[in-house]
């Protein structure tokens, strides 16, 4: 064999082994990057992708553990961790990999529509809040909008974790900021908050896939779906066909509305494609917002949406029910807490879809919900009073996650009783006991047997509320704060709003 044939293969073999090298390289998933806050307390999966048969290292306080890639991926458990840090994670193969300044502690997911989006900086109490934001055992982390059609397993922007200070906090969730500030300060042990939301999104596209096809009810909405995709060529095509005929009714409508002093009319335009649709893409943002978070370790979930769901409210339990479930399952955690903030009030924002919230947090376990009913503006729907909406989450996570003996919830309806002329009502979440805030109980009204309904007067007798009207002597049903914008009164000692409801 010549000299050149023998270089030549020798860089041929050199280049392959390079090319199988790089191919070989460890990579943690994009969540376990610098500044990374990990769950304490449980088996904690890391993982990442590898060359295929490559052994995978991962050492981590004190502890060692190895596996082999397959089909390029990898997992492993670490037993459960402490709290603290900054600590080094270390991954080795065929490469090595530090991930730095990572902290153990708690971790959070807050997600929702725009209420959980909005910003610090337009908080009522942003100018305090922002100022005294520096906490470097406080982490951010913002996953990007990214709507897909099938699951994806990790995100393709780099996920960078924030400690909290004036800059980064004023940018990031409100709910989600109060809410890691007061467990920073209950649980005394590093909290990192994870905000994934998406401004004017129903709860259909959070959903994961599986909910929809496990039901018979919810699954219509992905059949709706899959329909008008089949039908949208045709109608785009027609609509093209159409086109010339229709701008020209349009230019001479736009002429007529001119000399009549109107408003000019809508221009034509082509039907939406419901495959670039959001509202109407079931799954699409779990897929892309969500599943690429799974199974990365996480103690709960706090949520703020509903508004976009408000026009079906007598579906959104069952929905919203699924969605819960779903998640959980698919993390394979257990039920961990979910805790979710009633809408607030708002003309527009129908007593249903408040009532289709207190349903869900009755009927799945391990949930609780949030009534903010004293912090709503009937003219904005994003209310600026963000603070005491993540203190009231905070409550709800120390009673349901770590199980503190305290009062999280204010007076939640549980029966009515028929005695002679009054109704008496007793309720859950009494706390200290309860009471009427800046005087006199209001907002309640009750009914006879024509269900035609009065206001009424209601009094607090020990634990209970009697409620009665001399219009009706026979009363049968009771609501309270049964409107767009409930303005009743009733509390317990500790300060949090008795929900809406009613009792038939």
């Amino acid at each position: 064999m010549n000299r050149c044939l023998k270089t030549g293969l020798a860089i041929v073999g050199l280049w392959m082994l390079c090319a199988g090298l790089a191919r070989a390289t460890i990579k943690p998933h994009p969540m376990f990057s610098d500044g990374a806050v990990l769950q304490q307390g449980i088996k904690l999966p890391v993982w990442g992708t590898a060359g295929d048969g490559e052994q995978v290292t991962v050492e981590f306080q004190g502890q060692k553990v190895k596996t082999v890639a397959k089909g390029g991926q990898w997992q492993v458990k670490l037993k459960p961790l402490k709290p603290g840090g900054p600590f080094t994670m270390t991954l080795s193969g065929m490469n090595t990999v530090t991930v730095t300044n990572l902290l153990v502690g708690e971790v959070w997911i807050c997600s929702g529509q725009s209420n959980m989006e909005f910003p610090l900086s337009g908080a009522s109490t942003a100018s305090n809040a922002i100022a005294n934001a520096t906490d470097p055992l406080l982490r951010l982390l913002t996953i990007p909008r990214n709507p897909q059609d099938e699951a994806q397993r990790q995100h393709t922007q780099p996920m960078i974790w924030k400690e909290s200070s004036p800059a980064t906090a004023a940018d990031f969730s409100a709910v989600g900021y109060f809410f890691g500030r007061d467990l920073r300060k209950a649980c005394q042990v590093p909290v990192g908050l994870i905000h994934s939301s998406f401004g004017a999104t129903p709860a259909e596209p959070w959903t994961p896939k599986q909910g929809f096809e496990e039901d018979p009810e919810l699954r219509l909405i992905l059949q709706a779906y899959e329909q008008s995709l089949q039908k949208y060529p045709q109608q785009l095509a027609d609509y093209q066909k159409q086109e010339p005929e229709l701008l020209a009714k349009y230019a001479a409508a736009v002429e007529q509305a001119k000399q009549d002093h109107k408003p000019a009319p809508h221009k034509p335009a082509p039907p939406a494609n419901p495959s670039v649709s959001i509202a109407e893409r079931p799954a699409c943002l779990y897929n892309g917002m969500i599943a690429p978070l799974v199974p990365f370790g996480i103690r709960g979930v706090i949520w703020y949406q509903g508004e976009s769901n408000a026009a079906k409210a007598g579906q959104y339990p069952k929905l919203f029910g699924m969605l819960i479930r779903q998640w959980r399952k698919n993390w394979g955690e257990g039920p961990f807490p979910f805790l979710f903030v009633q809408i607030a009030p708002k003309l527009g924002m129908p007593p249903e879809i408040r009532e289709a919230q207190l349903l869900t947090s009755q009927q799945v376990p391990n949930t609780a919900m949030v009534v903010i009913t004293d912090c709503g503006d009937a003219y904005n729907i994003h209310p600026p009073r963000k603070e005491p909406v993540g203190d009231r989450l905070a409550l709800a996570a120390r009673a349901l996650a770590y199980k503190e003996k305290i009062e999280y919830a204010g007076p939640t309806y549980r029966s009515c009783k028929v005695d002679g002329d009054h109704l008496v009502l007793s309720f859950t979440h009494v706390g200290g006991g309860l009471v009427a805030r800046d005087g006199d109980l209001k907002d309640f009204m009750v009914a006879g047997a024509d269900k035609k309904f009065v206001p009424a007067q209601a009094k607090i007798q020990g634990a209970k509320v009697f409620v009665s009207s001399p219009a009706v002597p026979r009363p049968v049903a009771v609501r309270y704060g049964w409107s767009d914008v409930p303005s009743g009164n009733l509390y317990n000692k500790e300060e949090l709003p008795a929900s809406p409801f009613r009792s038939e």
